[in-house]
């Protein structure tokens, strides 16, 4: 077969997803960022719901997500995702509508909407992204940051009579009864990406069939701010994250 025979559109085994814009990523090297993003525009493009999708982004490295998925796209303050997301859905019951934050904005400023969207079953899908840090800046402790885990304010690790226990999120509203999929996944190898994108489908079907809040956890590296090459943050996050954060369905109904 010569060359002109292979990339013909046929025989392409693996492209680009189509929604995908072609801007350069502004993610560091190995950040988790950049993979879910491609799961998303792959589920959403699979579904026929490029018409119909609308992404709720707040402040933190998630704010850009915009550049990068070429779908309707809202900004939020800090924190406050899932309570413009229940506004846009309750006014467009028809379209698909989600949000996608970093664990500083949805388990800290903005906790409460967090809770309270999902308390009342909020047909939404809310994507968390979890690195147990603050990566856009500076590195700083996130709620999530696990015990004895160094960040640029608790330099010494992080101390539970101090700065109080991680808080596991995806526990909590868990337990809620309006929601009706939370669930902890990772992108770390090809096994977890099929997984993942098994989720993420999942998730924005229920959101459809006006099942409820349907919440996925992506535990991830931040690379960067954990002051480690991709490699060894992969790594770590297996040994040290998975622990406290481990994997899987927390509810499924």
């Amino acid at each position: 077969m010569d060359v002109n025979e292979i990339i013909k559109p046929e025989n392409i085994v693996y492209t680009k997803p189509r929604l995908m814009n072609d801007n350069p990523m502004h993610y560091c090297p190995g950040c988790s960022h950049g993979v879910v993003h491609k799961l998303i525009a792959e589920v959403i493009d699979e579904m026929g719901m490029e018409e119909k999708a609308i992404g709720i982004a707040p402040v933190g490295c998630a704010v850009f997500a915009y550049n990068y998925i070429d779908i309707d796209w809202l900004e939020a303050a800090h924190g406050r995702a899932p309570a413009i997301a229940t506004a846009v859905k309750r006014l467009n019951p028809s379209k698909m509508v989600f949000t996608y934050q970093g664990d500083g904005d949805l388990a800290a400023i903005g906790t409460a909407e967090t809770i309270h969207a999902c308390n009342r079953g909020e047909n939404i899908v809310i994507i968390f992204i979890n690195n147990a840090i603050y990566g856009m800046t500076g590195g700083q402790m996130a709620p999530t940051t696990l015990e004895g885990m160094v960040t640029a304010t608790c330099p010494y690790g992080r101390n539970v009579e101090l700065n109080g226990y991680p808080l596991k999120i995806s526990n909590l509203v868990a337990q809620l009864d309006g929601t009706c999929y939370v669930t902890r996944q990772s992108v770390h190898t090809a096994a977890a990406v099929k997984k993942a994108k098994k989720a993420l489908r999942q998730a924005f079907e229920n959101s459809m069939a006006r099942k409820g809040t349907s919440l996925i956890e992506f535990v991830s590296t931040c690379n960067s701010g954990w002051k480690m090459t991709p490699d060894q943050a992969n790594k770590w996050m297996e040994q040290n994250m998975f622990a406290k954060y481990p994997l899987g369905d927390l509810k499924n109904e």
